[in-house]
């Protein structure tokens, strides 16, 4: 649990640093890169993604290419918390 904690603070700050809300979106594999190799690897990275796609931090957008997400602006202070 403690790791999915770690990743889920990694994906959220990266996303608050570079200011990724609503209209400005990435793709959901450029997530996990800057995570440790072990980390990485682990499955616990894409239930990391889904439990913040769960949890409405992250917002999807389903496109021909893949699926893209964004910070969600509603949920702020949540983001914040897990961010800073």
């Amino acid at each position: 649990m403690e790791e999915r904690l770690i990743i889920k603070k990694f994906i959220a700050r990266k996303l608050y640093r570079k200011r990724m809300w609503l209209h400005k979106h990435t793709s959901i594999h450029n997530l996990p890169k800057g995570l440790s190799n072990e980390l990485r690897a682990s499955k616990e990275v894409r239930k990391a993604i889904d439990d913040l796609i769960k949890e409405q931090i992250l917002l999807t957008k389903p496109t021909h290419y893949g699926l893209e997400v964004s910070l969600n602006p509603k949920k702020i202070k949540e983001i914040e918390e897990l961010a800073l």
